[in-house]
């Protein structure tokens, strides 16, 4: 019988099948050309899955010589128990062009890089992984993913976001998803962050954020933790709109564990929860750091909304600036620690100071809700607009509370509206027609 990796191959492709939601091979039918193709596929993608568990994230190493080998052959080069100076041989037969000693890769591991081939680097990676290397293991990450309904999500797959690959080698070598592949992939995002000590304050311009940005048709990105990323999470729900969340530990294993019920509402409501670690993966202040980078690269921009000066949302703001990303920061009241993290973004780190919903959409390179740049016919247009949603209906009651007009006024706009095709009416209410997102 067959095998991959040294277990039955038909157990790698009932896993892979399990944890991708599609068949991995093709029909009997199938040209042996393509089954070839198929059987690389069911392989890299088993690979992949493994490699989650064998290297911590973050590890540019280990990004370097799955990019030069690919996942497969990088992984059984570890089966292999191959030493460091061959394992460089290899990536230098295989027309890799970045730095074959390194470079860049050992910067998330506090190592200077390698001046030799087979130098104390590989040698060190080697030392890092091949313990973890365990296939009964990594066929319990597969099966409890199954369990839990998780889905591995590859680089340039569906599902996959396009500005995870900006991290170069320290990208992740898969993800694991829970919720829908859309959510997860969508470019008009933002994410909230910010301490998990929230004030009142804190939490009220959280609140007021999330929901206007759901408002003006993005999808809110954050971490699920305590204080402003549940906040984000909620306040995207309470409005009808798409929130993302990455974790620290394992899709399966919600955290903390206070908001187990926000965290499976995500994935219930048409969000996502993902992470780079694989499920039954405990979280760790490493993996923390680590996920906050995801958090960065899948947003076209970083907002702070309070965070002290130790705040790790401080090291969010640090990797979208690393990333070139649109970095934003609220600044708060001058006696309050908690908003020091936020002053200390726009003072020394050149953090855009923002303060509402508008200014944070203008911040991630996307107009407001206004395709004429704020050229409304009257005061009371901008307030009603400001008041409907591109998501939920909202009758001329509800306008009219949010606006602080009378529903008469409010009647009144809403038919000059709807002749400009500015909003639409739904069962239960008006929105923004899709025009104006």
């Amino acid at each position: 019988m067959s095998s991959w990796f040294g277990l039955d191959r038909e157990l790698v492709e009932r896993l892979v099948l399990g944890i991708s939601g599609e068949r991995p091979m093709g029909e009997s039918s199938a040209s042996t050309s393509e089954a070839a193709g198929e059987a690389d596929t069911v392989c890299a993608a088993f690979a992949r899955a493994a490699w989650t568990m064998i290297a911590e994230p973050g590890d540019g190493v280990a990004g370097l010589v799955v990019d030069a080998l690919g996942p497969a052959e990088a992984l059984a080069a570890v089966l292999d128990r191959v030493g460091p100076t061959e394992l460089q041989r290899r990536v230098l037969a295989s027309g890799w062009e970045g730095d074959p000693d390194g470079g860049d890769a050992t910067a998330s591991l506090d190592e200077p890089p390698a001046t030799t081939p087979g130098s104390r680097v590989l040698g060190n990676a080697l030392a890092r992984w091949t313990p973890r290397l365990v296939a009964a293991e990594v066929v319990g990450a597969c099966e409890a993913a199954i369990r839990v309904g998780a889905r591995l999500v590859l680089p340039g797959s569906a599902g996959w976001h396009a500005g995870l690959d900006s991290l170069g080698m320290h990208r992740p070598h898969a993800l694991w998803r829970r919720g829908t592949s859309e959510a997860a992939a969508v470019e008009r995002t933002i994410a909230l962050v910010g301490a998990r000590a929230a004030t009142g304050y804190g939490e009220h311009i959280t609140f007021e954020a999330a929901s206007g940005l759901v408002d003006r048709g993005f999808t809110i990105v954050s971490g699920a933790a305590y204080g402003v990323d549940g906040t984000a999470h909620r306040a995207a729900l309470g409005s009808g709109g798409v929130t993302v969340a990455y974790l620290a530990g394992g899709v399966d294993r919600p955290y903390p564990a206070g908001h187990d019920a926000l965290i499976r509402r995500i994935t219930e409501e048409g969000g996502a929860v993902l992470s780079e670690s694989p499920c039954g993966s405990t979280p760790s202040k490493w993996r923390f750091l680590q996920r906050n980078r995801l958090i960065a690269a899948a947003s076209a921009a970083t907002v702070v909304l309070e965070a002290g000066s130790r705040s790790g949302s401080i090291n969010t703001a640090g990797h979208a600036a690393s990333l070139g990303r649109a970095l934003g920061a609220v600044p708060g009241p001058v006696t309050s620690p908690a908003s020091a993290g936020c002053h200390r973004l726009i003072r020394e780190y050149a953090a855009t100071c923002v303060t509402n919903a508008e200014q944070m959409a203008e911040l991630a390179g996307w107009a407001a809700a206004d395709p004429q740049d704020g050229a409304f016919a009257s005061p009371e247009e901008r307030r009603v607009r400001d008041a409907l949603s591109t998501r939920s209906p909202r009758t001329i009651e509800q306008i009219a509370k949010v606006a602080g007009l009378t529903p008469k006024e409010v009647a009144g706009v809403i038919g000059m509206l709807d002749l400009a095709g500015a909003v639409e009416e739904r069962e239960h209410g008006w929105v923004l027609s899709a025009s104006v997102r």
